[in-house]
């Protein structure tokens, strides 16, 4: 795993808090899972969509990290489209679309209990920005 990666990885308290963990890691991808807790499910006792997006915006921070430059998040769009449920392992699946510069599209793909061909949960598309490597850039 590049330096970038294993870094931030290491120090994403967040991600840790949540217990996710890194799957794997490879050039412009990353699958990361976590198992849904009972802190984690909201008042209709499904998963909350914010948790699933953290999942998937940090497999999607580790894909873009993949390459080694620091790269950041310019912004994301998630799609539900099934709930995740209490005690079910949820995976996001992140590949790079397109890398072009400084900027990055990547796609994560969230499914339940397997990380292939497990029921999709959610569907999210990630914009990632790498930054500049000193001021003058």
């Amino acid at each position: 795993m590049p330096d970038a990666a294993r870094d931030m990885w290491a120090a994403d308290a967040a991600s840790g808090t949540l217990g996710m963990e890194l799957v794997e890691v490879g050039p412009g991808s990353a699958r990361v899972s976590m198992v849904v807790r009972p802190d984690m499910v909201n008042g209709h006792d499904l998963c909350h969509g914010g948790i699933i997006a953290s999942l998937a915006d940090s497999a999607f921070a580790l894909a873009c990290n993949s390459h080694g430059p620091v790269t950041v998040a310019a912004g994301f769009s998630i799609d539900f489209l099934a709930p995740g449920r209490l005690g079910q392992t949820l995976y996001a699946d992140a590949s790079e679309v397109s890398l072009r510069g400084r900027s990055g599209i990547y796609d994560v793909t969230v499914r339940a209990d397997d990380p292939v061909a497990g029921e999709v949960i959610a569907e999210f598309r990630g914009r990632s920005r790498t930054l500049p490597t000193s001021a003058s850039a």
